[in-house]
This record gives C-alpha cells, sequence and structure tokens, in this order.
C-alpha cells in the first residue's frame, strides 16, 4: 500500500483535486484493461464532484459504476445514494444502462440484497466464488464517528471476512455495505473528508496505534493507493504527506 495525504485549502479546491485525480484514473484504466470500475460513496460531500463529472469528456461505454453502501430505501427515496447519484450525474451523461450497478434495495429482506449485489459484483468480474474483485477507483467518505461506507462502530459488519458485500447498521437501520476484504483489493482508494467535525476521528485513525472497531476508517489499508483528500478545516492538526 502506498498512501499519500492532501490537504486542500477549501471544500472547492478538495472537489477540484478529486476530479483531477479520478479523471487520471479512470483514463489510466481504459488505457490498460480497456474499462473502469468505479465504487461511488454517498454523502454530501461528493456531490459537487458528481455534478463536475458530469460535465467530463469520456468514454461512458467503458466505466462501469457500483456503489459502496446503500440505505434500505427506493431509488426514488431521497436518501437513496444511487438516486442522488442519477440525478446529479448519471443522467446526464450517455452511459449504457447495463454499465449501471445499483444495490438492489427493491428486495424483500436486506440480507437477500446483499447476496444478490455479492453475486452481481463477482459475475461482473468473472470470478469464482471466494475470489475478491479489483476495482479500480473505491471512493469513500468518513463519519464524524470515523465509520466510512456501512462500517459503522462496534457493529458486526467490521467483522465480516468471507463476503464482498454485507448488511450494516446504523442506529438500528440496516444498510448495504462493501466489506473491508472488497474495499482493500481496490487499486485506487480515495477518502474525500471535509469539515472541522471530523478533526477528532481523523487523529484517531492516523494515530500510531487504535482500535479498528472504534474507528473503522483505519480498516482501510488497501493493496494499491490509499489517498486522504481533506479540507483544511478537516485536515487542522495533520500535515500533507
Amino acid at each position: 500500500m502506498t498512501q499519500a495525504v492532501r490537504i486542500c485549502p477549501d471544500r472547492q479546491t478538495l472537489v477540484e483535486t478529486a476530479y483531477t485525480l479520478i479523471i487520471e484514473r479512470v483514463r489510466t484504466a481504459i488505457a490498460q484493461r480497456q474499462s473502469c470500475s468505479i465504487a461511488l460513496s454517498g454523502g454530501s460531500t461528493p456531490q459537487p464532484l458528481y455534478a463536475a463529472l458530469a460535465l467530463a469528456d469520456l468514454p461512458w461505454d467503458r466505466i462501469h459504476i457500483f456503489w459502496g453502501d446503500e440505505r434500505y430505501v427506493p431509488a426514488t427515496h431521497p436518501d437513496s445514494n444511487y438516486g442522488m447519484t442519477r440525478r446529479v450525474w448519471l443522467d446526464l451523461v450517455p452511459i449504457p444502462a447495463a454499465n449501471v450497478h445499483p444495490i438492489p434495495t427493491n428486495l424483500a429482506a436486506p440480507q437477500l440484497a446483499a447476496d444478490e449485489y455479492d453475486r452481481q459484483i463477482a459475475t461482473h468480474f468473472g470470478l469464482e466464488a471466494g475470489s475478491i474483485p479489483v476495482f479500480d477507483i473505491v471512493l469513500l467518505g468518513m463519519g464524524d464517528d470515523g465509520h466510512t461506507a456501512s462500517l459503522f462502530p462496534h457493529t458486526a459488519a467490521l467483522s465480516v471476512v468471507d463476503r464482498l458485500v454485507t448488511v450494516g447498521d446504523k442506529d438500528g437501520q440496516p444498510r448495504l455495505t462493501f466489506t473491508f476484504g472488497l474495499i482493500n483489493h481496490a487499486q485506487s482508494t480515495i477518502f474525500l473528508v471535509s469539515g472541522a467535525s471530523k478533526q477528532t476521528a481523523l487523529a484517531a485513525i492516523f494515530a500510531p496505534d487504535g482500535d479498528v472497531n472504534a474507528y473503522p476508517s483505519r480498516g482501510i489499508q488497501p493493496q494499491g493507493e490509499l489517498l486522504w483528500l481533506l479540507d483544511a478545516a478537516a485536515g487542522e492538526g495533520l500535515s500533507n504527506k
């Protein structure tokens, strides 16, 4: 793993930096492997990034979009990560419908959705059971509590090691989430973190020792590169590395 921390002066620069890095990695993946697989995060921080990507000149037929986590709500629900991404990005570009892979939250139970998304990912990458795919890009956010994707502190999802996708828990509400194992096989993992409220968690995550169960973002240790993109408010007390 190679790790770098970039502290941007403000949120706009954070978004611009993320945009540049993602465009570079998309083009590299397509040049090397003829396609690019991206797993997206939800929340408010990446929305302007997605809006910027909607204006990018990219070979959309070579790009496959997945989601690293999702609330167990319909796609039309205002809290849907998939729905947000469609509105601000995917509905605005000529990406083939077959290249968009939402988490199936329309099934009867969260575990069924996790099982089905696990199967869909394995099928897309042409994998046998038990193998772990390598996403070209996994985009992550981080909560004030140090969670990432829907891997929340002191929840059962943190210990799942035999699946690609599992059911997370946010205050009793089910979520669907990539597991540590899947995220950590990515070629490039990019955190976008904004706001002073993230400082306490970041200090714990970057401390020499700590508890993954308390701050799950500590568990993101991918085989490829790990990029932390922070705005100045979040990164106060840290340094560019």
